[in-house]
């Protein structure tokens, strides 16, 4: 693990997989720039001071720029003097895969349009190394993804910056709702707790939502309750790892009762906290009140 740093540099070998490694990072909250050219670094650090946020970005710098690379050195010690952190990640490959994924694209190598389409795509990629060779020299970590599927390069890349197995970096997105207004379309699981004593015909707790103390105690007193709560966290914990070796950043849960006011609400909180003690990123919403808490 690399730890937290301010800046990530991906760089590397056209068809590498510097496009997944951002997506990756872009799940990681990493503010992604794509195809910067190095000179500019020193007004995206302004921005970054002005902002005085705690932003982490990830900028993919690649042989599109090469007119630009005698910068980046220039521009990474400026960086490191001014006091932030930076990693630079060069993903490689074999000239034999990266023929293979060309030819299965059908694009043209950068190289290979640059000279007007003179150069076979071997030429191109020995060119494209020869140009790299300081910016690979430079490199914090070198990834060779030759042998890797896109799913791989996104377990190499969490347990670099985010230092966990890839299941507890995906985000679960509970939220509640009320059928009478209508099933979700944008659900990954979709679970309905109408089998829950319905508050609504509780005088007392009627006017109140299950954000409520009142409510959630009602709600969570049942023995049907415990049992659907333990089996539903024991779900989606064990669920996680599956979804998140398929590429999956976000499991969007949604959990209904009739109005979604009552029941919906307070099993979401309810299992949101349970989640979260399991320590799953995790947040509750409700479509009814029209709000959410983290």
């Amino acid at each position: 693990m690399l730890g937290k740093v301010d800046f990530v540099i991906i760089t590397g070998l056209s068809g590498a997989g510097k496009t997944q490694a951002m997506k990756v990072l872009e799940d990681l909250q990493f503010f992604c720039i794509d195809n910067l050219p190095p000179a500019l670094l020193p007004r995206l650090v302004e921005l970054h001071v002005q902002s005085q946020s705690a932003r982490q970005y990830a900028i993919a710098i690649d042989i599109r720029v090469r007119e630009y690379f005698s910068d980046l050195r220039r521009s990474l010690e400026w960086l490191e003097r001014s006091g932030h952190s930076y990693k630079i990640i060069f993903l490689d490959c074999s000239d034999a895969v990266l023929v293979k994924r060309y030819s299965e694209t059908r694009r043209l190598h950068p190289l290979t349009k640059s000279e007007g389409g003179t150069q076979s795509i071997f030429q191109s990629i020995a060119e494209e190394r020869r140009l790299l060779a300081d910016a690979r020299e430079m490199a914090d970590v070198v990834i060779d993804t030759s042998e890797l599927r896109p799913m791989d390069l996104r377990v190499r890349i969490n347990e670099i910056f985010a230092g966990a197995p890839l299941h507890e970096s995906v985000f679960v997105d509970l939220f509640s709702f009320g059928y009478k207004y209508g099933a979700p379309i944008d659900a990954d699981i979709v679970f309905d707790v109408r089998f829950i004593p319905n508050p609504f015909y509780v005088d007392e707790l009627r006017s109140l939502t299950g954000q409520d103390a009142a409510v959630a105690e009602y709600v969570l007193q049942w023995p049907a309750t415990q049992e659907f709560l333990e089996k539903f966290v024991d779900l989606i914990c064990e669920l996680l790892p599956n979804y998140a070796r398929e590429g999956k950043g976000r499991l969007t849960v949604a959990i209904g009762c009739t109005g979604g006011q009552h029941r919906s609400v307070a099993i979401a909180n309810e299992l949101a906290n349970r989640l979260e003690a399991r320590r799953i990123k995790v947040r509750a919403r409700h479509r009814e009140l029209g709000w959410s808490v983290s």
